[in-house]
């Protein structure tokens, strides 16, 4: 093999030795394979990790790196300002040409790896990459109009019907190590910087609780399926206890493929089906329903865009939201005055983790209580939980503030006193958490404003002292509510109105007073061209951008990303942003050159100065081998009903679709 066949395999959240695509493909093609972690804390912006994240991400690294040390490649850390020029200079320390990772979904990673792959191709560098998170990529599920679904019920039994690949692609053997590895600027893990020294000593306490790192994912899911899943359905719901999977951690960093877990929970419900153990049957279907939500979040995601700035409907532009940065504070520090709240913000904070009813509740009275926007409460989630993952964080607060077409209907008030009765009867969990209320007896202990003066003090709290009153009682919160919902259709209402007046069109009488929700419909294309590689990640654009350029079009990438505006009555197509963009690779003898005359393509412009300096760098490196070639490629929070059965371990999406009201 040449030089040529040298191959950097670009890790994110995929880390994982078993059915990694990218990687078995590096292995299995590849005459020396360079594993790559780069971490650019610049380009995750607003969403940078939170503390316990991180914390699980360091841990995971160095137990990936142990696993490709012994399989004959070291993981390369790097920090750096830029994924690109990072990139550009592991191709450049080793004479590689070829570049392979997994896809991710959410709107950061979107925008980053188109860039990465447009300019990486523009260079003569062949990309690909892979499907080694859902079982259904985004662009292949849609509805009998080719529109994106926007209920979860009418996705899931789509994805049910489609047929499903659930072949999962074997853990290399040996990995051909490279030379030039001294050249790069890595870094160590300490050096990567996710831990700093004021964060150990708390952070030394998860160890207690989590194994993070792959082989630690195959064993949790095992102990899962063989112990607890049988019981799933009637165990789910406690609050207090490991009472659900565990893996969303794992799921989020990629330790463990979803493949795998769907593999080996559908064996055992044709296992028990044979058995007749209907039980374990029906904790399968809610399990597996689980993993569907998961998928849908990132469907959702990949297809709106928009999602993690504003609501999916475009009715809730009008919704009067309070923005109170003290009852805000209230909320993050567990002094609400309502115990169940109070219980779950404080293990939040505490352990990174709280069960997923308890974050439907937490979360609900948020933005129903307090009217506080959703987008401060997801983003008030990833940086506090562990598994904090950006997609079901989306999907999860939008589905409880009303925002989607089945999530929580818009009056929709749970109270914390009933909800603690149901899902914390002893009051086990709120006395864990509240120390303040630990001597409370049962029968108040969810609601202690109501307590008879005797029974406060034998308990020893006072109300407004060591314990807070209630920020707000429910009668208050309820009128509340129903004046912002109907602001809000007041508004839309009017607005719709003057849109249509000022076409010059008629409204008729009996339009005026009806609320009509406003859903974006998306046109999900079913075909890409023949030069797209069937593997590769598709980019989701929401302009027509026929007669433009291809380069207009790549500039213009950010702003797309941005710039779709739901509307109830008209179709917004969606149309690839470049058409050579979806593939990992163009024609060899339309576009082969060297790497010198490559180097023209890609503008300054759109690199930083140090992207600049490392392309000139590898160009100079590079031109002293071979030439350089483009490859050919070929190619819930809410429901009564079911009493929102999600488990929090793998969607993490507090979503659990109803029927909507109204």
């Amino acid at each position: 093999m040449s030089s040529s066949d040298k191959t950097v395999v670009w890790f994110r959240r995929d880390l994982r030795i078993e059915d990694n695509p990218a990687l078995a493909a590096a292995a299995r093609d590849a005459a020396g394979v360079l594993p790559v972690f780069i971490w650019c804390p610049d380009e995750e912006a607003q969403f940078y990790p939170g503390r316990v994240s991180r914390w699980w991400l360091k841990q995971s690294l160095a137990h990936l790196d142990r696993s490709l040390r012994s399989l004959g490649s070291p993981l390369v850390l790097i920090r750096s300002q830029s994924t690109l020029a990072a990139l550009l200079q592991c191709l450049g320390a080793i004479g590689a040409t070829k570049v392979l990772f997994n896809h991710l979904y959410d709107p950061v990673s979107l925008l980053r790896d188109h860039k990465v792959r447009s300019q990486l191709t523009a260079l003569g560098i062949s990309v690909q990459s892979f499907n080694a998170d859902l079982l259904y990529e985004p662009w292949e599920v849609y509805d009998s109009n080719e529109h994106a679904f926007t209920t979860f019920d009418a996705f899931w039994k789509k994805c049910m019907d489609l047929p499903i690949e659930l072949t999962s692609s074997l853990p290399p053997w040996r990995l051909v190590p490279v030379t030039g590895i001294d050249n790069i600027q890595s870094s160590s893990i300490e050096d990567l910087g996710l831990e700093n020294e004021s964060e150990k000593p708390s952070n030394a306490l998860l160890s207690r609780g989590w194994s993070p790192g792959w082989s630690n994912a195959d064993k949790a899911l095992s102990e899962f399926v063989e112990g607890h899943l049988p019981r799933y359905s009637r165990n789910r719901m406690k609050v207090e206890g490991a009472t659900t999977s565990l893996l969303s951690p794992y799921l989020h960093f990629g330790e463990l493929s979803v493949r795998k877990i769907y593999r080996n929970v559908r064996m055992k419900q044709i296992q028990w089906a044979k058995e007749g153990n209907l039980e374990a049957e029906e904790s399968v279907r809610l399990f597996l329903r689980s993993i569907g939500l998961r998928e849908y979040s990132r469907y959702i995601c990949f297809n709106f865009p928009f999602t993690h700035e504003r609501s999916l409907m475009g009715n809730l532009r009008h919704y009067p939201w309070c923005e109170d940065e003290m009852k805000f504070k209230c909320w993050r520090q567990g002094r609400t005055g309502y115990p169940l709240v109070d219980a779950g913000m404080r293990e939040l904070w505490a352990t990174g983790w709280i069960h997923n009813r308890v974050r439907v509740i937490v979360a609900s009275f948020l933005v129903k209580f307090l009217l506080i926007p959703w987008t401060w409460g997801m983003k008030y989630f990833w940086d506090t939980l562990l598994d904090a993952d950006l997609e079901n964080d989306i999907l999860g607060w939008q589905y409880v503030s009303g925002s989607l077409p089945d999530g929580h209907e818009l009056d929709r008030l749970d109270s914390p006193q009933i909800q603690g009765h149901k899902f914390d009867p002893d009051g086990e969990y709120v006395r864990n958490w509240i120390p303040e209320l630990v001597r409370m007896p049962t029968e108040w202990i969810h609601h202690p404003w109501d307590a008879p003066p005797s029974v406060l003090d034998a308990a020893g709290v006072e109300l407004g002292a060591n314990y807070p009153k209630p920020i707000v009682d429910i009668n208050t919160a309820r009128e509340r509510l129903d004046d912002a919902v109907s602001t809000m259709w007041k508004l839309d209402r009017e607005e719709k109105i003057a849109n249509l007046t000022e076409k010059g069109e008629e409204v008729a009488d009996n339009l005026i007073d009806m609320n009509t929700l406003d859903i974006p419909r998306v046109a999900v294309r079913k075909e890409v061209s023949c030069a797209s590689a069937s593997l590769d990640q598709r980019v989701p654009s929401f302009h027509n951008v026929e007669g433009k350029s291809s380069d207009d079009n790549r500039s213009k990438d950010a702003d797309d990303q941005r710039q779709i505006q739901p509307e109830s009555d008209s179709q917004v197509q969606v149309t690839t942003i470049d058409e050579r963009s979806l593939s990992t690779a163009e024609s060899s003898t339309a576009r082969k050159r060297s790497i010198g005359s490559s180097l023209s393509a890609v503008p300054d412009t759109c690199l930083s100065s140090s992207e600049v300096n490392t392309v000139k760098v590898y160009a100079s490196h590079a031109s002293t081998g071979s030439s350089v070639h483009l490859w050919q490629e070929t190619g819930q929070l809410g429901g009564e009903k079911e009493e929102d059965d999600v488990d929090a371990e793998t969607s993490n999406n507090m979503l659990r679709p109803t029927k909507r009201t109204g």
